[in-house]
Protein backbone atom coordinates (compact mmCIF):
# COMPACT_ATOMS: atom_id res chain seq x y z
CA UNK A 1 0.00 0.00 0.00
CA UNK A 2 1.40 3.76 -0.59
CA UNK A 3 2.73 5.34 2.27
CA UNK A 4 3.36 8.25 0.78
CA UNK A 5 0.37 10.60 2.74
CA UNK A 6 2.72 9.49 6.07
CA UNK A 7 5.22 12.21 6.85
CA UNK A 8 7.70 10.09 9.35
CA UNK A 9 9.77 12.07 11.80
CA UNK A 10 12.33 10.11 13.65
CA UNK A 11 13.84 11.79 17.18
CA UNK A 12 16.82 10.08 18.78
CA UNK A 13 15.57 11.27 21.97
CA UNK A 14 11.88 12.48 23.48
CA UNK A 15 10.35 12.46 27.08
CA UNK A 16 7.30 11.48 25.13
CA UNK A 17 6.11 10.99 21.49
CA UNK A 18 2.48 11.56 22.21
CA UNK A 19 3.30 15.03 24.43
CA UNK A 20 5.66 16.19 21.92
CA UNK A 21 2.79 16.32 19.60
CA UNK A 22 0.94 18.24 21.94
CA UNK A 23 2.87 20.74 21.77
CA UNK A 24 2.57 20.80 17.70
CA UNK A 25 -0.16 23.67 16.15
CA UNK A 26 -3.14 21.19 15.31
CA UNK A 27 -3.71 23.75 12.46
CA UNK A 28 -0.38 23.31 10.71
CA UNK A 29 0.14 19.86 11.20
CA UNK A 30 -0.83 17.39 8.80
CA UNK A 31 -2.44 14.67 9.18
CA UNK A 32 -0.49 11.19 8.86
CA UNK A 33 2.89 13.20 10.78
CA UNK A 34 4.26 10.60 12.75
CA UNK A 35 6.83 10.99 15.59
CA UNK A 36 9.13 8.69 16.36
CA UNK A 37 11.83 8.21 19.15
CA UNK A 38 14.11 5.50 19.49
CA UNK A 39 14.27 6.38 22.83
CA UNK A 40 11.25 8.00 25.08
CA UNK A 41 12.68 9.20 28.82
CA UNK A 42 8.85 9.10 30.18
CA UNK A 43 7.01 7.47 28.16
CA UNK A 44 3.07 7.12 28.54
CA UNK A 45 0.64 4.33 28.64
CA UNK A 46 -2.34 3.87 29.64
CA UNK A 47 -4.13 5.67 32.72
CA UNK A 48 -1.08 7.60 33.15
CA UNK A 49 1.25 4.38 33.43
CA UNK A 50 4.93 4.42 32.48
CA UNK A 51 5.62 2.48 28.83
CA UNK A 52 8.81 0.62 29.20
CA UNK A 53 11.31 0.43 25.90
CA UNK A 54 14.82 -0.42 25.92
CA UNK A 55 16.31 2.48 23.29
CA UNK A 56 16.78 0.95 19.71
CA UNK A 57 15.01 -1.94 20.08
CA UNK A 58 11.13 -0.99 19.73
CA UNK A 59 8.74 1.31 17.93
CA UNK A 60 7.44 3.92 19.80
CA UNK A 61 5.11 6.68 17.90
CA UNK A 62 2.96 8.85 18.03
CA UNK A 63 0.65 9.21 15.02
CA UNK A 64 -1.15 12.20 14.00
CA UNK A 65 -5.10 12.28 12.57
CA UNK A 66 -8.08 14.21 11.75
CA UNK A 67 -11.02 12.08 11.13
CA UNK A 68 -13.42 14.69 11.15
CA UNK A 69 -15.59 12.60 9.89
CA UNK A 70 -16.46 10.54 13.03
CA UNK A 71 -18.83 12.06 15.70
CA UNK A 72 -17.87 12.58 19.16
CA UNK A 73 -19.88 9.68 20.38
CA UNK A 74 -18.13 7.28 18.14
CA UNK A 75 -14.29 7.69 18.84
CA UNK A 76 -13.70 4.38 20.05
CA UNK A 77 -14.47 3.23 16.19
CA UNK A 78 -11.31 5.24 16.16
CA UNK A 79 -9.25 2.98 18.83
CA UNK A 80 -10.49 -0.58 17.55
CA UNK A 81 -9.61 0.40 13.74
CA UNK A 82 -5.89 1.10 15.53
CA UNK A 83 -5.86 -2.00 17.79
CA UNK A 84 -7.06 -3.99 14.76
CA UNK A 85 -4.09 -2.41 12.61
CA UNK A 86 -1.46 -3.43 15.02
CA UNK A 87 -2.83 -7.44 15.62
CA UNK A 88 -2.58 -7.94 11.71
CA UNK A 89 0.47 -6.47 11.92
CA UNK A 90 1.42 -8.98 14.02
CA UNK A 91 0.26 -11.39 13.03
CA UNK A 92 1.89 -10.76 9.75
CA UNK A 93 5.13 -10.18 11.12
CA UNK A 94 5.19 -13.47 12.60
CA UNK A 95 4.57 -15.49 10.28
CA UNK A 96 6.72 -14.14 7.32
CA UNK A 97 9.14 -16.62 6.22
CA UNK A 98 12.27 -15.82 8.74
CA UNK A 99 13.69 -19.08 8.03
CA UNK A 100 12.80 -21.97 5.90
CA UNK A 101 11.18 -23.44 8.81
CA UNK A 102 9.28 -20.76 9.61
CA UNK A 103 6.39 -22.92 6.69
CA UNK A 104 6.60 -25.98 9.12
CA UNK A 105 4.94 -23.48 12.01
CA UNK A 106 1.73 -22.84 13.36
CA UNK A 107 0.92 -19.48 13.01
CA UNK A 108 0.43 -17.13 15.92
CA UNK A 109 -2.89 -15.66 16.88
CA UNK A 110 -2.83 -12.01 17.93
CA UNK A 111 -5.64 -10.96 20.24
CA UNK A 112 -6.79 -7.35 21.89
CA UNK A 113 -7.46 -7.35 25.02
CA UNK A 114 -9.89 -4.57 26.14
CA UNK A 115 -9.73 -1.72 25.38
CA UNK A 116 -6.37 -2.13 22.72
CA UNK A 117 -3.60 -3.60 24.45
CA UNK A 118 -2.06 -6.45 21.83
CA UNK A 119 -1.53 -9.77 23.30
CA UNK A 120 0.30 -12.94 21.64
CA UNK A 121 -1.39 -15.40 24.29
CA UNK A 122 -1.38 -14.30 27.95
CA UNK A 123 1.56 -11.86 26.98
CA UNK A 124 1.61 -8.12 25.99
CA UNK A 125 3.28 -6.79 22.86
CA UNK A 126 1.67 -3.50 21.68
CA UNK A 127 -0.36 -0.70 23.67
CA UNK A 128 -1.81 2.26 22.14
CA UNK A 129 -3.30 5.56 23.72
CA UNK A 130 -5.57 7.49 22.06
CA UNK A 131 -5.92 11.40 22.81
CA UNK A 132 -8.61 13.13 20.90
CA UNK A 133 -9.14 16.59 20.57
CA UNK A 134 -13.40 17.29 19.95
CA UNK A 135 -15.42 20.24 18.03
CA UNK A 136 -18.47 21.09 17.14
CA UNK A 137 -19.57 17.03 18.32
CA UNK A 138 -16.98 15.48 16.07
CA UNK A 139 -12.96 14.61 16.11
CA UNK A 140 -11.22 17.60 15.35
CA UNK A 141 -7.30 15.69 15.62
CA UNK A 142 -6.21 12.27 17.54
CA UNK A 143 -3.26 11.82 18.65
CA UNK A 144 -2.31 7.85 18.62
CA UNK A 145 0.23 6.92 20.74
CA UNK A 146 1.97 3.13 19.98
CA UNK A 147 4.37 1.36 21.62
CA UNK A 148 5.06 -2.27 20.15
CA UNK A 149 8.16 -4.35 21.61
CA UNK A 150 9.93 -5.56 18.79
CA UNK A 151 13.44 -6.65 19.42
CA UNK A 152 13.60 -6.18 22.73
CA UNK A 153 14.81 -10.01 24.79
CA UNK A 154 14.79 -8.45 28.55
CA UNK A 155 12.19 -6.62 30.49
CA UNK A 156 12.25 -5.32 34.34
CA UNK A 157 10.72 -7.70 36.86
CA UNK A 158 8.23 -5.09 37.69
CA UNK A 159 6.58 -5.01 34.43
CA UNK A 160 3.70 -7.28 33.80
CA UNK A 161 3.81 -9.91 31.23
CA UNK A 162 5.85 -8.54 28.71
CA UNK A 163 7.04 -10.16 25.41
CA UNK A 164 8.19 -9.34 21.74
CA UNK A 165 8.34 -9.77 18.06
CA UNK A 166 11.55 -11.38 18.91
CA UNK A 167 10.84 -13.55 21.90
CA UNK A 168 7.96 -14.97 19.94
CA UNK A 169 9.44 -15.80 16.78
CA UNK A 170 11.35 -18.84 16.59
CA UNK A 171 14.10 -17.85 14.81
CA UNK A 172 15.06 -15.11 17.06
CA UNK A 173 16.01 -13.17 14.25
CA UNK A 174 15.91 -9.49 15.02
CA UNK A 175 13.63 -7.40 12.95
CA UNK A 176 14.14 -4.06 11.34
CA UNK A 177 12.18 -1.73 12.69
CA UNK A 178 11.47 0.81 9.55
CA UNK A 179 10.08 -2.19 8.35
CA UNK A 180 7.81 -3.22 10.42
CA UNK A 181 6.72 0.45 10.53
CA UNK A 182 6.10 0.71 7.32
CA UNK A 183 3.80 -2.33 7.63
CA UNK A 184 2.31 -1.05 10.86
CA UNK A 185 1.40 2.15 9.03
CA UNK A 186 -0.23 0.39 5.66
CA UNK A 187 -2.44 -1.25 7.69
CA UNK A 188 -3.53 1.79 9.85
CA UNK A 189 -4.04 3.73 6.71
CA UNK A 190 -6.09 0.68 5.31
CA UNK A 191 -8.19 0.11 8.38
CA UNK A 192 -9.08 4.21 9.00
CA UNK A 193 -10.05 4.29 5.27
CA UNK A 194 -11.94 1.46 6.25
CA UNK A 195 -13.92 3.90 8.71
CA UNK A 196 -15.02 6.36 5.75
CA UNK A 197 -17.08 3.85 4.50
CA UNK A 198 -20.80 3.22 4.88
CA UNK A 199 -20.15 0.23 6.39
CA UNK A 200 -16.85 0.14 7.63
CA UNK A 201 -17.62 0.57 11.36
CA UNK A 202 -19.74 -2.73 11.51
CA UNK A 203 -17.28 -4.22 9.98
CA UNK A 204 -14.54 -3.09 11.93
CA UNK A 205 -16.32 -3.68 15.39
CA UNK A 206 -17.21 -7.54 13.78
CA UNK A 207 -13.51 -7.86 13.07
CA UNK A 208 -12.86 -5.84 16.64
CA UNK A 209 -14.71 -8.87 18.34
CA UNK A 210 -13.39 -11.39 16.78
CA UNK A 211 -10.66 -10.93 18.32
CA UNK A 212 -10.94 -9.60 21.80
CA UNK A 213 -9.24 -11.57 24.22
CA UNK A 214 -11.26 -13.70 26.78
CA UNK A 215 -14.24 -13.13 25.06
CA UNK A 216 -16.96 -15.76 25.75
CA UNK A 217 -14.54 -17.04 28.36
CA UNK A 218 -15.34 -16.94 32.11
CA UNK A 219 -12.32 -15.73 34.08
CA UNK A 220 -11.58 -13.54 37.10
CA UNK A 221 -11.44 -9.69 37.43
CA UNK A 222 -11.29 -7.18 39.85
CA UNK A 223 -14.14 -5.32 40.04
CA UNK A 224 -14.47 -1.47 41.90
CA UNK A 225 -11.98 -3.20 44.18
CA UNK A 226 -13.53 -6.73 44.67
CA UNK A 227 -13.21 -10.08 43.21
CA UNK A 228 -15.12 -11.00 40.41
CA UNK A 229 -15.66 -13.85 38.46
CA UNK A 230 -17.26 -12.94 35.03
CA UNK A 231 -17.50 -13.51 31.52
CA UNK A 232 -17.04 -11.05 28.74
CA UNK A 233 -20.09 -11.19 25.81
CA UNK A 234 -19.18 -7.53 24.43
CA UNK A 235 -18.71 -3.72 24.20
CA UNK A 236 -21.22 -1.33 24.12
CA UNK A 237 -20.61 1.89 21.71
CA UNK A 238 -18.91 3.90 23.49
CA UNK A 239 -16.09 1.08 24.01
CA UNK A 240 -17.01 0.04 27.68
CA UNK A 241 -16.54 -3.49 28.68
CA UNK A 242 -20.03 -5.44 28.91
CA UNK A 243 -19.69 -8.76 31.25
CA UNK A 244 -21.77 -11.27 32.67
CA UNK A 245 -21.31 -12.36 36.03
CA UNK A 246 -21.04 -15.85 37.40
CA UNK A 247 -24.11 -14.83 39.79
CA UNK A 248 -25.64 -13.96 36.32
CA UNK A 249 -25.49 -10.10 37.05
CA UNK A 250 -25.10 -8.08 33.77
CA UNK A 251 -22.04 -5.15 33.99
CA UNK A 252 -21.17 -2.26 32.14
CA UNK A 253 -17.82 -0.96 32.95
CA UNK A 254 -15.33 1.96 32.30
CA UNK A 255 -11.92 1.55 32.11
CA UNK A 256 -11.33 2.31 35.67
CA UNK A 257 -13.85 0.01 37.14
CA UNK A 258 -12.80 -3.10 35.91
CA UNK A 259 -9.02 -5.09 36.85
CA UNK A 260 -8.12 -8.34 34.41
CA UNK A 261 -6.29 -10.85 36.54
CA UNK A 262 -3.48 -12.78 34.55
Amino acid sequence: MDRHPFDIRWFDTLESTNNYCKLLDPRSVGEFTVICARRQTAGIGQQGNVWVSEPGKNLTFSLILKPAFLAAEDQYNLTMALALAMAETLEQQLSAPHSPLSAFRFPLSAQIKWPNDIYVGDRKVCGILVTNQLSGGHIASSICGIGLNVNQMQFPDWVPNPTSLLLESPEHTPFDLDAVLGAVLDNILRRYSQLRQPSGPDAIRADYLSRLYRLGVEADYIHDGQPLRATITGIDRYGHLQLTAASGTTLTCGMKEIRFVI
